[in-house]
């Protein structure tokens, strides 16, 4: 496992962390299963554990506390808030009001006094930077949270978060965290160059693009993960999108043989190479799907290969660009661009 530093704080992180979305209620593990995945990442060299309050309702983070009771120093602990929990209009966002409560939730469900790293899930268009900014360094300066950052922000957002905190001498983000894989690459071409022009660690969460990436997608087979079950329109090959997606990966698939290396680690070993990356999260449902990632944790791809997977889908290109996460909200609500 490689270690590098996250952004400017000087915590050395293992280059692929755990994500633990798939823990609980959305991934169908149980407690025992979790708690062997982390069992297995931990002895793998991950030493950075992902999850948010939202995930499951809180389960996931319930989930992790448990697996990781008795080792918490081990670990750099990173968990979201911001996404609805439950249907209270303000049991949402990043106001002063909701983070400050909901981060001792998580501090509760997770069963620890502090979080590593705390970060805002997705931008809060209601909310101004400088709220949100002096409720985390508040939060911050109590103790319950180490560092904080942002994911799934745009490159602007990201900026402006900057300036905030620059303008009101506030605490900032130190990290960011987008989607990132060879099949979406639109990132490369403004989130990723601000988030090194800023210093801020980037753990990119989807490099397997949903299960894309997995081996498990090949042309002539029957589509049958876990995903494809929950979102069947986002493998659905009627879909033109994803029939793109599909021969790229066919494509792919040639250049991880003749590389001797599985599509896993060839998906993996891609956004780790970018110099702004700094993990690749994962989100295993079992030992066995962990187990095929952290055999790409030593994975170095050559000039030919990353060249080769440039001929396939371009620097800054997204194939699904109607699937991502940090559009401006202007360009999908037309109330918002008309005057």
């Amino acid at each position: 496992m490689q270690y590098r530093t996250l952004g400017r704080t000087g915590v050395q992180v293992s280059s692929l962390a755990l994500g633990a979305m798939n823990f609980g209620r959305i991934g169908r593990t149980t407690q025992d299963e979790a708690t062997a995945v982390v069992d297995a990442a931990l002895e793998g060299g991950i030493n950075l554990i992902d999850t948010a309050d939202m995930y499951g309702g809180g389960e996931s983070e319930e989930m992790v506390g448990k697996a990781i009771a008795g080792r918490r120093d081990d670990i750099v602990l990173a968990t979201k808030a911001g996404l609805p929990m439950g249907d209270d209009p303000n049991h949402r966002g990043s106001s002063r009001r909701w983070l400050v409560t909901e981060l001792d939730n998580s501090l509760r469900r997770l069963g620890v006094d502090h979080v590593d790293l705390y970060q805002i899930h997705r931008w809060d268009p209601e909310t101004s930077d400088e709220e949100t900014l002096s409720a985390l360094t508040d939060l911050q300066r109590a103790g319950k949270i180490r560092y904080f950052g942002s994911s799934t922000f745009p490159a602007h957002r990201v900026v402006q978060a900057q300036w905030a905190a620059r303008e009101h001498r506030l605490g900032r983000y130190v990290t960011e965290q987008p989607s990132y894989s060879i099949l979406q690459r639109g990132v490369e071409a403004h989130v990723l160059p601000v988030a090194e022009e800023y210093g801020l660690g980037v753990l990119v969460w989807s490099p397997l693009a949903s299960g894309w990436l997995s081996g498990a997608v090949r042309a002539g087979r029957k589509i049958t993960t876990s995903r494809s079950a929950a979102m069947p329109q986002r493998f659905a090959l009627s879909v033109p999108s994803n029939r793109a997606r599909l021969d790229a990966v066919e494509r792919l698939a040639v250049v991880a043989d003749e590389a001797g290396l599985t599509l896993i680690q060839l998906a993996l070993g891609f956004v780790t190479a970018h110099p702004a990356v700094t993990s690749a999260l994962v989100g295993p449902r079992t030992t066995d799907h962990l187990n095929a990632q952290l055999a790409a944790a030593d994975t170095v791809l050559s000039a030919d290969v990353l060249d080769a997977l440039d001929a396939i889908v371009a620097p800054g290109t997204d194939l699904a660009a109607h699937e991502k996460f940090d559009t401006p909200p202007a360009l999908l609500d037309p109330a918002l661009r008309r005057r």
